[in-house]
Parts: structure tokens; C-alpha cells; sequence
């Protein structure tokens, strides 16, 4: 199945809002301290409350205030330098990239030059844009440096400004920077939909009245706390990696740009980017989820269970009130602008095309998604740099293990190659899953790194998630078509350059659950379990999928989970009802599996039964061999298979680990046993 406009347009229905004022505050508390002759009256309320620092020193800095009273207009004071934002705020000594390129956002830039005050580190020539609202700058951090404060002087011909830039403490390497293998279980957590754990967050000073848990495109409380706080849950799971959607600084009210109903039928309301991909600070943390220092305290948390973290990035496309939406660093940073911009038609197959020109391909690699999502141009080397450093950025200051990154297929695959290296020089064992959101194995394989494609182009991508896989199994265990759907897909699987790392899994947040497809049970479901637990590649679950919960469509399949709102009265990460119970510990049972069985880790697929119903495959290493089987008829079956060449006994009896299977005889290695109707089964030698 391809990916239709309707289909991803879900998610990005919601991702707009208006710019927050960023010249005040930031998440990393940075200071800046004027150095220009204030005026009283207004000018001196403003300064003093933004800029000066008015502790033991205030009678010297308002004596050098009032003489300068003499020699300085407010017309000339007007025209001093001003900045608003660093990014980035800080880096590292000893770093892969250096110098570090800084972006500097204010105003009356124009003919400014910067110099660094601090021990060694030096500033290069300051390129200003033409409006004189930015300044792109390489700092240059000697290798021996130690972590500290150094400052930024900017400086023109009707003043100077400096500005705090840190040099950061590395993090120790041992347990971070990990990435994840098929040894894993990913464990995909919408921030705001799991758990609240700090109702102080929930209506912030800075962006109220967007928290109504009644209003299912507002906020609804989920933050860095709740999830700390439910790590035994998922440790008691069998979870060893947690997928967080984006934590970017969202807009501080209500989206007015985009209306939907709360549901089907009802008004179209104003709404919230709750979800995290509608970025306006690519360097700020959202204040409904917590702070960076809270997020820091998240990550090390889960690592000290064995669990780790995967951030969610978006470099295709910020929120539509982001500054520089208004006001672009360069003039090619986005692909268009507000007003003058292709719309994206979700032709990806043109993106592949070894036929398509570059007409064809433009809309879906430059258009904006649903007409409003700005596209930024990772053809322009400035924010191509941007976002680089912004990725090591994150990496570095939370420890985080791996990255998802969002709407792979929409960047040019000449930024991917750049992004991936960038990466891999300073974190070899970090890793990236991208998402291709695509049902074709030919296009979906395309993408994953390994392989020069026709255009000569590797784009170095670790992995993928299986798409492809996702849909025939939904298909087959929740309306019960044909089973052999999936080992038709597998087939193909030659198409990918490392196909043992892909993800498989049932459901994310951008797809109905499972419980919502026609026909299914919680017997489909724990199969569809069953499948992802065993197949090749590294399982994702989807929050609440190990409880059975229901959702349809986007943002129906985004309901908050049972037991992470107090308020509500029911705790499912505690006390489950008969249903939700047998669906989770049948999901911690697989868990177990997995950890116990290499071969289910690691070994190679062999399909030994393919028929309507019946599925039956072998996880094979040298020293083992692993049977999977099911039976997705609605009546029971007998099965009957060779394993020749698996590290099966000539004869004997096979123990299915599921409970499922009563009794599987081997005889001259034939295998033979009854299955019951819609169940799955783990076979191993006794």
C-alpha cells in the first residue's frame, strides 16, 4: 500500500501555532549582558529588566548610565545591537566539528564583527544577513579547553552586546550513545499521552489555556516526570528502548491557522501541537513535558534499568510560526516562503525514479506538507550545518542512545549521506531508524544506507521501519485474509541492503490501532505480538498496545493511557482488567522468549509452511534453532513440516513455550502436531 495524502496528512493537521517570544528567556537560561549606554524612561525599564545585571554593581552601571545620558540619543540607542538567540547556546572542546557555527538572531547586525572573550577561543568573520537580523559565525574551541562560560562580543557602530556561550563537560561515554540492536524491544511513548506526573506543568504560565484533557487535539498532561515514573512498568514488560516523540519547543497558544472537530461530525475547533512536530525552538524543550534538566534526569534514569532512549528529529520541516518563517537566515533557508511556496503532492515514488527529472520530483521533495508546514532546503549549506550540529547537539547534552527521524523520504538523499557521517564520526555506535512511510518493499528498501542507488547515492541510513510487513499482518490477523501475505513480502526482502535490521512492528501513532481494524480479537493481537516478538529485526510496541487499546484515527489513536492520569480512577500499569491482563502477559511472556532464545534475536528466517492459514517459520543460528508457528484459521489444524538442516533432534517432542501446542513429535525429522484455531506457537527442543 502506498502512503496517500490522507494517510500521513493525520499527523500534520495539527502541526501549526504562532511564534513564542524568544528574546527573554530559553531552556538553558542564557543571560545577556548589554554593554550599550541606557536611556532612563523606557529605555531604562527595558534594558535593566533584559540585560543588565543589577546586583552589587548597580550604582556604578547607573553612573556610567546617566553620563552616557549625554553623548547618546534614544535614536541612536535604538539602533544598537540586539540578540535574541544563540544557537547553539554552548559546545564542546575536543569535538569532531570545530569550529562550531553559530547563528545569532536579533537585530542591527548590519557591519557587525564578533570577538570571543575567553581563554584561546576565537571568532571568525561574522557573515550578516541582509536585513541584519542574523549572524553566522564560526567559533573556533581549543582542544584542551576546559567547560565554563566564555561570552560573544557583537559589536557595530552604534554599539556592542555580549552574549553567554558555554563550553560543555562532556558525558561520560560508558552506557550512552548506545544505539539499539535486535536485541532490543522499542517501546514508542507519545509524551503527552502517557503519563502525568507533574500537574505543575500542565498549564504553564508562558502558554496558557492550551490543557484540556476533554479536547483530544489540546494538551492533556504527559511529561518527563510521568514517564520516570513508570519505568518498572516497562522494565517489568521487557522494554529495553524508549521512542519519544519530538520534545521541541511548541508554540505558546492555540493554533489558529488550522481547525479540525475534537471528533467526527462535531465543529472545526483551534487546536494544539501537542504532539511535538510543529517545532518553533529546535533548541528549546516544550514546558508542558518539563525541562531540559527533567529530560536529563529521564534518560539517566532509564539507563540505569537497561533501558535506553531514541529521540524523535524533524529536519524536513519546522512549525509555521517559527521566526524564521518571518524573518529566514538566509534567503534560500526554506524551499519557498510563506507566501510563495509549492504545496507537497506525495509523489514518492518520483524521488526513486531513475526516470523522473527534477521537475517531477520538486513538489514531494520541496512542497510543504498540507500547504502550511514550512519546508526547510537542506540544499542551502547554512541550514544544511544547522541542522547537523543541532542533531550532535541533543546527542550530546542528554546521552540519548539512537534517533528516529521523521518523513525520511522527503530530504534529498545527498543531506541524509552528510547527516549520517556527521553523526557516526562522533557516535560510531549511535544509530538512526528512519521513517518511510510506504507499503512497497522496492521503494520503502530504497532508502536504507549500504548501497549506492542508481544516482550513486548512499545515504548511510542504519534502518528503516517495516511498513511493508505492517500492513499484510494487520491483514491477515485482524481480518483474516491470507497469512501467506507475509512471507510474500518477506520474499523480498533481498532488496534491502541489511534487512536483519529492520523494525517490525503492529501500530504507531500514525495508524488506527490494531483493536480498531475490521474483525480484530485480542487471538489476532497476540499473534500479530507473536509475530513482531519473532521476526528479524528489532520489535517496536506501540503505548497501550500491550493492554489492548482502542483508537481509530489520528487523534483517536493517541488516547491517553489507562492509570497515567490520576484523576481518572483506573491504573492499568498496576491493576488490569481480565482482558488487558492476558494481552500483557502474553506480551511480557514474548519479552522473556526473546531474551532467553538467541535465535529468535538473531538467527536467519527459513519458511518452512506457507498455506492460507497456517504460517510456520524457523529461526536458525549454528548452534540452534527456534520454531514459530500459527494457526490463523478459525477452526484447528493440523501441521506437518521437514526440518532438515535445523538444529532440531531426529525425533522426539518439541515444547511449545507459548502453552498453545500440547504435544509436537518429531519423527525422522518430520514434524507433526495439532494447533488450535487462531494461536501461535514457539517451538524448542527439550
Amino acid at each position: 500500500m502506498r502512503l496517500r495524502k490522507d494517510s500521513i496528512g493525520q499527523r500534520y493537521r495539527t502541526a501549526s501555532g504562532s511564534e513564542r517570544d524568544q528574546s527573554a528567556t530559553s531552556e538553558s537560561g542564557r543571560r545577556l549582558s548589554r554593554n550599550v549606554i541606557c536611556t532612563l524612561g523606557p529605555y531604562l525599564a527595558r534594558y535593566r529588566s533584559r540585560f543588565c545585571n543589577w546586583g552589587r554593581h548597580a550604582s556604578v552601571k547607573l553612573s556610567l548610565l546617566l553620563v552616557g545620558l549625554v553623548f547618546l540619543s534614544p535614536a541612536a540607542l535604538a539602533q544598537a545591537p540586539d540578540v535574541f538567540k544563540i544557537e547553539p547556546p554552548g559546545w564542546w572542546a575536543n569535538h569532531s566539528i570545530n569550529p562550531v557555527r553559530v547563528l545569532v538572531r536579533g537585530k542591527n547586525f548590519k557591519g557587525a564583527t564578533v570577538h570571543a572573550i575567553g581563554a584561546g577561543v576565537t571568532a571568525g568573520v561574522a557573515k550578516v544577513n541582509d536585513a541584519g537580523t542574523y549572524i553566522f559565525v564560526d567559533v573556533r574551541i581549543p582542544s584542551q579547553l576546559k567547560p565554563g562560560s566564555i561570552r560573544l562580543e557583537i559589536k557595530t557602530a552604534r554599539g556592542s552586546i555580549e552574549a553567554p556561550f558555554e563550553i560543555y563537560a562532556p558525558l561520560a561515554r560508558a552506557g550512552r550513545f548506545q544505539g539499539f540492536t535486535s536485541n532490543d524491544v522499542i517501546y514508542l511513548i507519545m509524551i503527552d499521552r502517557f503519563s502525568d506526573g507533574d500537574p505543575s506543568n500542565d498549564d504553564p504560565p508562558q502558554s496558557p489555556g492550551m490543557y484540556d484533557r476533554s479536547r483530544t487535539r489540546y494538551y492533556h498532561g504527559g511529561d518527563f516526570e510521568g514517564i520516570i515514573s513508570h519505568l518498572p512498568y516497562l522494565k517489568e514488560l521487557g522494554v529495553t528502548a524508549i521512542w519519544l516523540t519530538p520534545w521541541y519547543d511548541n508554540v505558546n497558544h492555540l493554533n489558529e491557522r488550522e481547525q479540525y472537530p475534537d471528533r467526527p461530525g462535531e465543529q472545526k475547533r483551534k487546536i494544539t501541537d501537542y504532539h511535538g512536530y510543529g517545532a518553533v525552538d529546535f533548541y528549546g524543550v516544550e514546558e508542558h513535558f518539563g525541562s531540559l534538566a527533567k529530560l536529563r534526569e529521564l534518560v539517566d534514569a532509564a539507563h540505569k534499568l537497561g533501558i535506553k532512549i531514541i529521540q524523535d528529529q524533524v529536519a524536513n520541516h519546522t512549525g509555521p510560526y517559527h521566526a524564521w518563517v518571518k524573518d529566514p537566515p538566509t534567503p534560500t533557508w526554506y524551499n519557498g516562503t510563506e507566501a510563495n511556496h509549492l504545496a507537497n503532492v506525495w509523489q514518492t515514488w518520483s524521488v526513486r525514479d531513475p526516470h523522473s527529472t527534477p521537475q517531477v520530483s520538486r513538489e514531494t521533495l520541496e512542497g510543504w506538507f498540507v500547504d502550511i508546514l514550512p519546508d526547510l532546503n537542506q540544499n542551502d549549506p547554512e541550514c544544511a550545518r544547522y541542522i547537523v550540529q543541532n542533531t550532535l547537539w541533543w546527542i550530546g547534552v542528554t546521552g540519548i542512545d539512537a534517533i528516529r527521524q521523521d518523513t525520511f523520504q522527503y530530504v534529498p538523499r545527498t543531506f541524509w549521506r552528510q547527516w549520517m557521517a556527521a553523526i557516526k564520526r562522533e557516535y560510531p555506535n549511535l544509530n538512526v531508524v528512519g521513517e518511510v512511510y510506504d507499503g512497497d518493499v522496492a521503494h520503502t528498501s530504497f532508502f536504507q544506507g549500504g548501497r549506492a542507488r542508481y544516482d550513486g547515492i548512499d545515504d548511510r541510513l542504519d534502518t528503516l521501519f517495516d511498513f511493508p510487513l505492517m500492513y499484510p499482518l494487520r491483514r491477515a490477523f485482524a481480518e483474516g485474509k491470507d497469512i501467506r501475505e507475509l512471507p510474500r513480502i518477506l520474499a523480498s526482502d533481498a532488496l534491502y541492503p541489511n534487512p536483519s535490521v529492520l523494525i517490525p512492528f503492529i501500530a504507531n501513532h500514525d495508524t488506527k490501532r490494531f483493536m480498531n481494524e475490521p474483525g480484530a480479537t485480542i487471538e489476532g493481537l497476540k499473534m500479530a505480538q507473536t509475530l513482531i516478538m519473532t521476526m528479524r529485526g528489532t520489535p517496536q510496541l506501540y503505548y497501550g498496545d500491550e493492554i489492548a487499546m482502542e483508537g481509530g484515527d489520528d487523534p483517536d489513536n493517541r488516547r491517553d493511557f489507562p492509570g497515567g492520569f490520576p484523576a481518572d480512577g483506573i491504573d492499568a500499569f498496576h491493576t488490569r482488567n481480565r482482558t488487558q491482563d492476558v494481552v500483557f502477559q502474553h506480551q511480557k511472556l514474548l519479552a522473556e522468549l526473546r531474551k532467553e532464545l538467541e535465535p529468535l534475536r538473531s538467527g536467519n528466517l527459513i519458511n518452512l509452511v506457507a498455506k492460507e492459514h497456517q504460517y510456520v517459520y524457523a529461526r536458525n543460528t549454528p548452534t540452534s534453532s527456534v520454531l514459530v508457528a500459527f494457526n490463523n484459521d478459525a477452526k484447528n489444524a493440523t501441521v506437518q513440516f521437514d526440518v532438515s538442516g535445523l538444529k532440531v533432534p531426529n525425533s522426539g517432542t518439541l515444547l511449545d513455550r507459548l502453552g498453545n501446542v500440547r504435544s509436537a513429535r518429531v519423527t525422522n525429522r518430520i514434524v507433526r502436531f495439532e494447533m488450535p484455531a487462531r494461536t501461535s506457537a514457539i517451538l524448542v527442543a527439550q
